[in-house]
């Protein structure tokens, strides 16, 4: 199953932390961060799906 969420689109992105040593910047690795995908039951359908919890937030908002 690939890590992207299925309803807005969100996936990994590469974050590149940067480390003051001495004045300069020193060249660190670079790190891939995932989304936080849940488990989640759709409302209309009752289909479950993984989705981002921004996503899920959202879901529930709109439920009423």
């Amino acid at each position: 199953m690939a890590k992207v969420c299925p309803l807005c689109g969100k996936k990994s992105m590469v974050a590149v932390t940067r480390k003051k040593l001495r004045g300069k910047y020193n060249p660190t690795g670079k790190k891939r961060k995932y989304p936080n995908l849940q488990w989640v039951r759709l409302p209309h359908t009752g289909k479950r799906i993984k989705a981002c919890t921004k996503c899920i937030k959202a879901l529930g908002k709109t439920k009423k």
